[in-house]
């Protein structure tokens, strides 16, 4: 099982912002809107992008975490996160996307090497997906999604996966629009300090060369 640790969860349905806009892995939308963008994250990015994952995170996991785990979920907490890795980058293809309406940072994307005991060396991973929810349905999830993919594959990746709550069915069906399908995989998190476990059950989807191409 994960160990307890509040900045390691990963947020679902809030992820995403329309069930009208599913990005393939193997597509590429038409250039961002004049408004809307995704872009590499700059250190300075980090309050905003602290923000956008504590409201997330919040809405996705009050009632399902002991309310003393979510009270840690402070935007000061996660941007101080943000901004240490962002000014000394772990090794390897670590990537914190931001999704932009004009200058303000509505959205988060992480990705980076798959962490997983199975997981071989062209495993990708998004690890943190999330759009606030005053900026859904406007495509900055599928935005986020999309930069996210290419990434990997411009890095050499084959497959990339993300973790979900096995019950959270609007994300599934977004992901599942874009190419991604359940393997099988499943891990118990640990959400609290006195040891009680959250499930999350792992998406898959093949990014190498598409065949159709």
């Amino acid at each position: 099982m994960a160990d307890f640790h509040p900045s390691d969860f990963h947020p679902s349905d809030s992820a995403h912002d329309s069930a009208h806009d599913h990005p393939h892995p193997h597509a590429h939308e038409p250039g961002p809107l004049a408004d809307a963008s995704v872009r590499r994250a700059r250190p300075n990015d980090a309050p905003a992008v602290g923000m956008v994952q504590a409201t997330v995170f919040r809405e996705q996991y009050a009632g399902r975490v002991p309310d003393e785990v979510v009270s840690l979920f402070e935007p000061d907490a996660f941007a101080r996160g943000w901004r240490a890795s962002l000014a000394a980058p772990p090794e390897g293809v670590h990537r914190l996307l931001v999704a932009c309406a004009g200058e303000q940072v509505v959205g988060m994307a992480a990705i980076g090497p798959s962490q997983d005991p199975d997981a071989g060396p062209a495993a990708g991973e998004v690890t943190v997906l999330a759009v606030h929810p005053d900026a859904r349905r406007s495509g900055h999830g599928s935005r986020l999604l999309n930069a996210s993919v290419d990434l990997l594959a411009e890095a050499g990746a084959e497959s990339v996966t993300l973790w979900l709550l096995p019950d959270d069915e609007s994300t599934r069906a977004f992901l599942a629009a874009s190419g991604f399908a359940p393997d099988g995989a499943f891990r118990d998190r640990v959400v609290s300090p006195d040891g009680a476990t959250l499930r999350e059950v792992r998406l898959t989807a093949d990014i190498g060369e598409d065949p159709a191409q």
